[in-house]
């Protein structure tokens, strides 16, 4: 690595440091909103509509954000967006601030922050492909696993306790000041290489169309595209979806027990992105997709639903995030490799807009099966003497049993994504 790569590299450490920093206020918000919502309303559906107009126009951007990303400048736009995110959280600070804030509000700004979310994350992609030397996207793989789930170990412990003493607007606060340290981090030390040619005009509409073509035009990364939405189907109508409702409902709306699951979740992937920054993967990128993610089902899915206390949630929470690190480093390795540097912000917000476009569909028929259909089907004799046995009665067992469902659905369609031919060139 000669003296600029290696200059470029030290700069993106910074700019990861600073981000990760801004996504854990993201994420607190975010948990202490979950918190908020469910005591206020007692309903799975209505944390599902939270996260669904968050994904919703996440989608429809992306169809377009590439052409963005690939005419301006990497810096300007991750700032802009970062911007626009933290208004909306000063939006719902004076909510709280008036005492007037209500459900509708964080949808509101939900739609917001998705649309900016769209644009940002190809942008970041991008900027990672120009700071780190492709012998080291791997390794920064791990690196984003890392710090992603080290905020999500932190995010519950830190939101809980300031939720507790100081509420909402705390937490929004504290969301605030971390935007201002990686806005000032961004602004004032981190120079992103740009290439001369991208400050061309070009339509929205072209760049989806450059996009789509490419991976049409490769069939083995369409193929990645479109098996990992159907998985992340399975991931969101249970696991990123209903997981706070059930641990909620099982544990009397214990804060407390909510906040250890999702730490072991958080430290699972913590030692999955250590693994893989330190050289634990598989030769086959597209073994390292797969493999882990039948396994992330199978031993995380279903020990989360035959659970009934902390200590089996907790476990089914390291197993089902530990493998996610090896999933990411896999993709990004084939894509980073298959996609021309010119045209990575057109592929990459189009593999984001198709293999996300099934999140929204899962998170709200998550939350209305859980509410209209699994739940009121435990409360019957039959449903209870069957599958009682397995996943217990009460309240959030109709949500365990969506558990249990999601598991095998989701390692089988792992298996049989596995050994499709179209992906053998990509071996």
């Amino acid at each position: 690595m000669n003296t600029f790569e290696n200059n470029c590299f030290k700069k993106y450490i910074l700019f990861w440091f600073s981000q990760s920093v801004s996504e854990l206020g993201s994420a607190m918000t975010g948990f202490a909103l979950i918190l908020w919502a469910y005591t206020m309303t007692g309903s799975a559906l209505a944390v599902s509509v939270m996260s669904f107009c968050n994904y919703m126009p996440y989608i429809i951007m992306s169809l377009f954000a590439g052409a963005i990303v690939d005419v301006y400048s990497k810096k300007k736009v991750i700032l802009i967006v970062d911007a626009v995110a933290a208004a909306g959280s000063s939006v719902m600070l004076a909510c709280c601030a008036a005492d007037v804030l209500q459900i509708w509000h964080i949808y509101v700004v939900n739609i917001v922050i998705g649309f900016m979310n769209a644009i940002q994350s190809p942008a970041v992609l991008v900027a990672t492909g120009m700071l780190v030397p492709k012998e080291k996207l791997a390794k920064v793989s791990g690196m984003n696993s890392f710090s992603g789930n080290l905020v999500t170990t932190l995010a519950p412990v830190i939101a809980s306790a300031v939720f507790a003493f100081g509420g909402i607007g705390a937490v929004l606060l504290m969301d605030l000041g971390s935007f201002f340290f990686a806005f000032f981090v961004l602004l004032f030390f981190i120079k992103i290489p740009e290439r001369r040619a991208e400050h061309k005009a070009e339509s929205p509409f072209y760049g989806c169309l450059t996009g789509l073509r490419f991976l049409a035009g490769h069939r083995g990364l369409f193929v990645i595209v479109v098996t990992l939405a159907v998985i992340n189907f399975f991931s969101r109508l249970t696991y990123e979806n209903i997981l706070s409702p059930m641990i909620l409902a099982r544990s009397g709306n214990d804060s407390l027990t909510l906040g250890i699951v999702n730490t072991a979740m958080g430290i699972g992937g913590m030692i999955g992105g250590i693994l893989v920054s330190v050289g634990w993967r598989m030769k086959d990128p597209v073994k390292m997709i797969y493999l882990p993610a039948a396994i992330s089902f199978l031993a995380g899915d279903l020990v989360m639903g035959l659970g009934q206390n902390a200590v089996f949630w907790s476990f089914a929470a390291v197993a089902a995030s530990l493998p996610i690190p090896f999933i990411m480093a896999g993709q990004n390795v084939i894509f980073y490799e298959m996609t021309p540097t010119e045209i990575q912000g057109k592929v990459f917000a189009v593999r984001n807009a198709i293999q996300f476009c099934t999140i929204p569909i899962g998170i709200l028929l998550g939350g209305i099966l859980a509410d209209y259909v699994f739940e009121p089907f435990m409360q019957t004799e039959t449903a209870a003497a069957v599958f009682g046995r397995l996943v217990g009665s009460g309240a959030g067992s109709g949500m365990a049993v969506m558990f249990l469902c999601t598991g095998v659905l989701g390692f089988t369609i792992s298996v049989f994504a596995c050994r499709r031919r179209e992906l053998d060139e990509l071996r």
